[in-house]
């Protein structure tokens, strides 16, 4: 079975805007992780242009037992 995953959205009077707290638990790497969606997002828009991260994310460390 396919697990789902729910998201909380809270809709807030511009009068309020800057006052949230919500990303105050989160680390500086977690907030860099979702502006980078967000920017993948946004330039998925433009005809022909694909953009990719340039930081290696398969990099695997492989130990063998002693023996």
């Amino acid at each position: 079975m396919r697990e789902e995953t729910r998201m909380m959205m809270r809709i807030r009077p511009l009068s309020e805007q800057g006052v949230e707290d919500d990303l105050r638990g989160t680390t500086m790497a977690e907030r860099m992780q979702m502006m980078w969606q967000l920017a993948v997002d946004a330039w998925a828009f433009q005809e022909g242009f694909q953009i990719e991260s340039r930081l290696p994310r398969d990099v695997v460390r492989l130990e063998r037992r002693g023996g």
